[in-house]
């Protein structure tokens, strides 16, 4: 199949930072890897410049911003071209209270002119694609009905087509903005995957990829025979081999991976880090999944867990947790195309 397919790793804070994104790479070579959210003000006023910053080995690398500012978001979209990421995104999806606060996220899809002024605007001071991930629609408290049908999303993404966007990350949930939690926001309102396929049949020139709860091979591949790509969140980050087993499906039937390998490139990795001041937790704890299901793999996962030795630096932690687990079958290092 020639057409242009896209598997990417949906930005999740606290979770997809450089060294998971590092990590990740290893398990997918073709996979447009997301930043974490980085909120213009953060970069604008906090001056916290090193949010931006990425490892050469994480290309295609996408940066997702925050904010409802068109000449903020503008000014950063040049910033992340500066730095040499290859796509910027605005959230128009996270649910949090935070983010409510800030007037950015879900709660935008209310005012789809605004969020196109902010496409037009980051358009215009870059020259890398500018792209949007919202949910399928909002439910407020004061207007329960009015932001969340099939009718309401066409005039939403309407919108944000005439103002020249491309490329859409859709999640195919409503985000419930007061009521519900993030984290059940993410599981509580349905998957209506249909109005993806609704909006992709309206706008067949529109890159559509569709995102939330996406757990399987054969899911994903039921996706892509509408949608242009698939963005994994969670399940990337609790069972990596899965974007391993979607990178064979969807673009190299031999590709395979050596997971003991993966672990030593990024051990090699950690000690780099480590040398430059980064703390030793914030490069085990993306490691935690790596093995999931196989024996040894609590025994992993407990001694990388050591709050002593994590203090310490005690990056021989690493190869003691490696030496735990059972060794595999030649078989075994087989992809699981069901994720």
């Amino acid at each position: 199949m020639t057409m242009k397919r896209i598997l990417a790793t949906a930005p999740m804070m606290a979770w997809t930072d450089k060294h998971c994104r590092f990590l990740h790479r290893q398990y997918s070579p073709s996979a447009l890897l997301f930043t974490e959210m980085i909120t213009t003000g953060a970069l604008l006023y906090g001056k916290q410049y090193h949010l931006l910053d990425f490892n050469p080995c994480e290309h295609p690398v996408a940066v997702q911003l925050g904010g409802n500012d068109p000449t903020a978001l503008a000014e950063c979209a040049a910033m992340a071209e500066a730095e040499g990421y290859d796509e910027v995104n605005i959230n128009v999806g996270c649910p949090s209270d935070r983010v409510q606060k800030g007037t950015f996220g879900a709660c935008l899809m209310q005012q789809p002119e605004l969020v196109a002024d902010c496409v037009r605007a980051m358009q215009a001071a870059c020259s890398i694609p500018v792209s949007v991930k919202c949910r399928t629609g909002i439910v407020l408290k004061n207007h329960p009905n009015e932001y969340h049908d099939l009718a309401f999303l066409e005039r939403f993404v309407d919108t944000l087509v005439d103002a020249g966007c491309s490329r859409l990350y859709l999640h195919a949930r409503v985000a419930v903005l007061g009521g519900l939690s993030p984290a059940q926001n993410r599981d509580i309102p349905p998957l209506t995957p249909e109005k993806g396929e609704a909006i992709k049949l309206r706008n067949p020139n529109l890159e559509l990829i569709m995102n939330g709860g996406i757990s399987d091979v054969p899911q994903a591949m039921r996706y892509l025979e509408w949608a242009d790509g698939v963005m994994i969140g969670r399940a990337a980050y609790h069972q990596p081999r899965f974007l391993s087993a979607l990178e064979a499906e969807m673009f190299n039937p031999k590709f395979s991976i050596d997971e003991a390998g993966i672990v030593a490139t990024y051990r090699r990795y950690m000690s780099t880090q480590l040398e430059a001041g980064v703390k030793l937790n914030a490069l085990t704890k993306h490691l935690l999944h790596s093995f999931n299901g196989r024996p040894g793999a609590r025994r992993f996962r407990q001694i990388l867990s050591d709050a002593k030795r994590l203090k310490s630096n005690d990056v021989s932690m690493v190869d003691e947790a490696m030496a735990a687990l059972t060794p595999m079958n030649p078989t075994d290092g087989a992809l699981q195309r069901a994720g």
